[in-house]
């Protein structure tokens, strides 16, 4: 049976950042957070337009957007991440949810980035994790006992059949002959960083969460022009077992408002705690990954 959430909940302390609202299950995260009248909704829009086409979508919920706010990011480009998290610090200076949702899928070809990234690594990890840790201290001050915190990292159960080579993050060797095999590893990296984060922040009154929301139709896939068997398997999957975008956001926030779910560093699949690819759970592979993911960002001067 599907996961629901309660009608009740009061977000009015809580100041958000969600990535990834302007379309697919993020939109629908932004209007179930927005309709429990958070203190302040940030989403980061890389596209003014469509930000703009969120707030009038929310607009029509409430009669009015006064506590949401389009910040301008591209998670294609670190500069851009880095800007927006110093100009949250100086101009809001508190946060109590993070939900790093943003994600895409492309075909078999390696697209880069103004960074010169593989666009999957940089969008689905690289660029998150540098949002994360930037914002990690004004997390920490902050969040209490009584209004703790929640990071939470959207997966997918295509985790499954990722894997971390540490020579080929950036596909450095090229495309992988099943052409959800990059968008897979970065999949499985955002269940890495969310178990390190985890094991880092017990004792900072920090939750943390990743999750696989579902078979949903979106545009996750918008850079798959034309045919290739990953936009085949996706949109055959969702015809047959696809669920609605607001379930799958239901299903991503059920655990961070569940007063069961306590422990930190989980995975979820459609809101239900699962077991996820075993090297999830390699703690090595966890400090590699986010070391070397430092590295990078710091030779980028990020950090």
């Amino acid at each position: 049976m599907p996961v629901k959430l309660s009608d009740n909940y009061d977000l009015s302390k809580h100041v958000i950042i969600l990535t990834g609202a302007t379309d697919g299950i993020g939109k629908e995260m932004a209007k179930i957070l927005f309709g429990f009248n958070p203190k302040r909704l940030i989403l980061p829009a890389r596209n003014k337009e469509k930000g703009n086409k969120l707030l009038e979508y929310l607009k029509s919920f409430k009669g009015h957007t006064d506590n949401v706010e389009i910040w301008e990011m591209d998670l294609a480009d670190l500069q851009s991440v880095k800007t927006f998290a110093n100009k949250f610090i100086n101009e809001v200076g508190e946060l109590h949810m993070l939900i790093n949702n943003a994600g895409i899928e492309t075909k078999r070809q390696i697209l880069k980035t103004k960074d010169n990234l593989e666009l999957q690594f940089q969008v689905n990890h690289l660029s998150q994790f540098l949002l994360t840790i930037l914002l990690l201290d004004t997390m920490k001050k902050s969040v209490s006992t009584e209004l703790p915190g929640k990071i939470v990292l959207t997966s997918s159960r295509a985790n499954d059949f990722g894997e971390i080579d540490f020579d080929n993050l950036n596909l450095e060797k090229g495309a992988y002959w099943n052409p959800l095999k990059g968008y897979a590893n970065t999949k499985l990296m955002n269940i890495l960083i969310c178990k390190e984060l985890g094991r880092m922040l017990q004792n900072d009154h920090i939750t943390t969460y990743s999750h696989h929301p579902g078979v949903i139709l979106t545009n996750i896939a918008h850079l798959n022009t034309g045919f290739s068997i990953s936009t085949f398997i996706i949109n055959t999957l969702s015809r047959l077992n696809g669920i609605t975008a607001e379930q799958g956001a239901t299903n991503v926030l059920y655990p961070e408002f569940s007063l069961e779910n306590k422990e930190t560093g989980k995975y979820f699949d459609e809101g239900i705690e699962q077991e996820p690819n075993k090297i999830a759970d390699d703690q090595e592979i966890a400090k590699k990954l986010w070391s070397v993911s430092e590295q990078m960002l710091k030779e980028r001067g990020m950090i």
